[in-house]
Parts: structure tokens; C-alpha cells; sequence
């Protein structure tokens, strides 16, 4: 993208908004995507392609939906999670042709997809993670995955790997999807020994390097000797926390690359096949759910390869449980169970299967978990 295209995709509305009005923009977007034998998709990343993590995963989506025919992507990266990606947007329908668009970070949705939807009926606005409900715009829809499920995976060869029975995680904010995380980490940890705690410590920023590294130097600190992390780029919290002799479980994307001989697994994304599959229905006109999740057995996720220091027995539990989950209705969430404050989560006999929507609102950490969500 030359100098002149990334000017014009960003400030688009300040620039020409005098010149080009509502009534001249809507118009011109109408009927975009009856077309079904090509299409214009447009992409925007809250942080850079190759961060080995969130924007990276999407990215590697994104790649596949280059290679389809008829199709044209067009991309953004390190656009805030503010008005500038209302801009982003408005200039890939306006001076692209852009008949659906992916804007992936959490902190686009509200208020940002919610109040652009309905000015471009035509378009299709597709967000990952947000929760789309009633009286939300029909032409947006929100998808994700059951990654918690990959988390507990991660959980439970961290659980077999874990000497001091203290393993950690560095988190940016505490959002029910990151909570999630927390949460089934030490459950799958659980899984092995009930003993083991996780201490996890919030950076309040999705993409923040140095409060990253002083965070899995804390955690290594403090005893943990396992450490994983939801934030949006994990390259420094896997390649410290190895530094530091502590093993790693990577999220968003494959980082063993970093690490060889002290990544032992990881939750990642496939958004390859999720994408693909819209971008599909799209052009042959069929509708997309407005809701759309899936797990292990749908293809939304996948795992790491286990690595080199994974034990037998790490191993061997972890493919069991894989191969539950891989059933479907898998919950992690399940009686009798407390939060950190003592307070019943689930009942005995009471679980939450993964694709419980109450899910997405979880606003606790599970007993076991050191930290707070305030």
C-alpha cells in the first residue's frame, strides 16, 4: 500500500467529508455485494501482522481469503481501538468497494461497529469476540471460539510439567474472554494436581513490551516455573519467561519457534477455515448467523504441537481430554466450585458446557487463582 492509500484509508473523513455527504456515500455502497463473482474484504488490526499472536492469527486468515477467487483484501494494522477505526472503515466501503469488512480487536465493537453498521446496510460488518444481541445491527455479527478449551489443554501439561506447583499468567484486562483463560488455565492444572495455584497479573493494555516483561519476571519471581499469557502479541512474554528457565504454553499463534526447548504447547486460532467460510457465503448471497462460534471439533481452534520436555504422561492425559473436548459440550466450569472470593460459581452436578453463552459475561477467578479482576 503506498503513502497516498494509507493517508486516504485513515483520514478519509476528515479530509473529504466536506466534499463527498451521506447521501452521496450511501449510495455509492448500495448493492456492493449482490455481486458474486468478486468482492472487496477488508481486514483492520489493532497492532501489527507479525506479533506472533492475535493480529498475526488473523493475518494468517486473512491470507487464505487472498488465495480465493474473485477476491480482493485489502488491510490496516496498528489501527486504536478508537474513532480511527470508524475512519478505517468508512474509507475501505468509500474508496475501496469493500462489501465486508473483519475488524478484529474487542474494543472496535461498542461503540464503534454498533454506530457505523446501520449507515451501510449493504456492507457486512463481522467482529471477533464481541457479544452480538438483539437490537444490535442486522448487517454485524460477532464470531469466536471455545479457546478456553485450549487454555485448558494448556493447563494440563503445565500441571504435569509444574515443579513448584505455582504457574502463571500475564493478562492484559480482565474481560470475561480473558478471564476465560485465566480461569481454565488453572483448572486444567487442577485437573492434575489440585494443589497447584496461578498467580496472574493484569497489564491493562493489549500490547504493552515492557510492563510485559516485568510482569513474566514477577511471575518467575514469585516461584511460578510454567507461564502462559493473553495479550495480543506473546513474543516477549514467551521469549522472558524461557529466558528466565520457566517453561511456556503460547496462545493466539504458534511461538515454539521462540522458545524450542521450553514451549510445551498452545491454544492457537484457525481462523483460515472461519473466514473462508463467510467470505463463501457472502458472495454466493447466503446469510451469516450473527452469532457465530466453534471449538476444538469445529475448527475455530487448534494446539500447538506438544514439545520436546512434555512427559508421557503429560502427554497421554492431555490427548484424552483433547479427545473429550473434541466431543463437544465439554465444560471446565463445573461443581462444586468457588471463586477466589468465595463465593459458589457452580453448585454440585451444575456445569457450564463451553458453548454456554453465560460464559461471555464471566466477571470472576476461580479459587486457585491469585489476583483480582478490580
Amino acid at each position: 500500500m503506498n503513502k497516498f492509500s494509507q493517508f486516504s484509508r485513515r483520514r478519509f473523513l476528515q479530509s473529504s467529508a466536506a466534499a463527498v455527504g451521506a447521501s452521496a456515500i450511501l449510495p455509492f455502497g448500495a448493492g456492493r455485494v449482490a455481486a458474486a463473482d468478486s468482492m472487496t474484504i477488508g481486514f483492520i488490526y489493532v497492532g501489527p501482522k507479525d506479533d506472533y499472536g492475535y493480529n498475526q492469527a488473523h493475518a494468517e486468515g486473512a491470507a487464505a481469503v487472498k488465495a480465493m477467487a474473485g477476491v480482493t483484501v485489502i488491510e490496516e494494522e496498528n489501527v486504536p481501538e478508537s474513532n480511527d477505526v470508524v475512519n478505517t472503515m468508512e474509507s475501505m466501503i468509500n474508496f475501496d468497494g469493500a462489501g465486508l469488512v473483519f475488524p478484529t480487536s474487542f474494543g472496535y465493537y461498542d461503540p464503534f461497529i454498533k454506530e457505523t453498521a446501520p449507515k451501510y446496510p449493504d456492507v457486512r460488518f463481522e467482529h471477533c469476540g464481541g457479544l452480538w444481541q438483539e437490537g444490535d445491527p442486522k448487517n454485524a455479527g460477532s464470531y469466536f471460539g471455545y479457546i478456553g478449551m485450549g487454555q485448558y489443554l494448556n493447563g494440563i501439561v503445565a500441571g504435569h510439567m509444574s515443579k513448584t506447583k505455582k504457574i502463571g499468567f500475564v493478562a492484559a484486562k480482565p474481560i470475561p474472554q480473558v478471564l476465560n483463560n485465566i480461569n481454565s488455565f488453572l483448572l486444567g492444572a487442577r485437573a492434575v494436581d489440585p494443589e497447584i495455584t496461578c498467580q496472574v497479573i493484569f497489564t491493562g493494555e493489549w500490547s504493552l513490551a515492557v510492563k510485559e516483561a516485568e510482569a513474566t519476571n514477577a511471575l518467575a519471581d514469585q516461584g511460578a516455573d510454567v507461564i502462559t499469557c493473553h495479550v495480543d502479541g506473546p513474543k516477549v512474554v514467551v521469549e522472558t519467561a524461557a529466558a528466565r528457565g520457566c517453561y511456556v504454553c503460547g496462545y493466539h499463534a504458534d511461538q515454539s519457534a521462540l522458545a524450542p526447548e521450553m514451549y510445551l504447547t498452545g491454544a492457537e486460532w484457525n481462523w483460515a477455515q472461519v473466514y473462508t467460510d463467510m467470505v463463501t457465503k457472502q458472495m454466493a448471497g447466503e446469510p451469516i448467523d450473527n452469532f457465530v462460534r466453534g471449538g476444538l471439533a469445529d475448527g475455530f481452534i487448534k494446539m500447538s504441537p506438544l514439545g520436546p520436555a512434555v512427559t508421557e504422561a503429560a502427554a497421554a492425559q492431555f490427548e484424552a481430554a483433547k479427545a473429550e473436548i473434541m466431543k463437544g459440550g465439554f465444560a471446565v466450569i463445573k461443581g462444586p466450585l468457588k471463586d477466589n472470593n468465595g463465593n459458589v460459581i457452580a453448585a454440585e452436578g451444575e456445569a457450564f458446557p463451553e458453548d454456554d453463552v453465560v460464559l461471555e459475561s464471566m466477571d470472576y477467578l476461580v479459587e486457585g487463582v491469585i489476583g483480582s479482576t478490580s
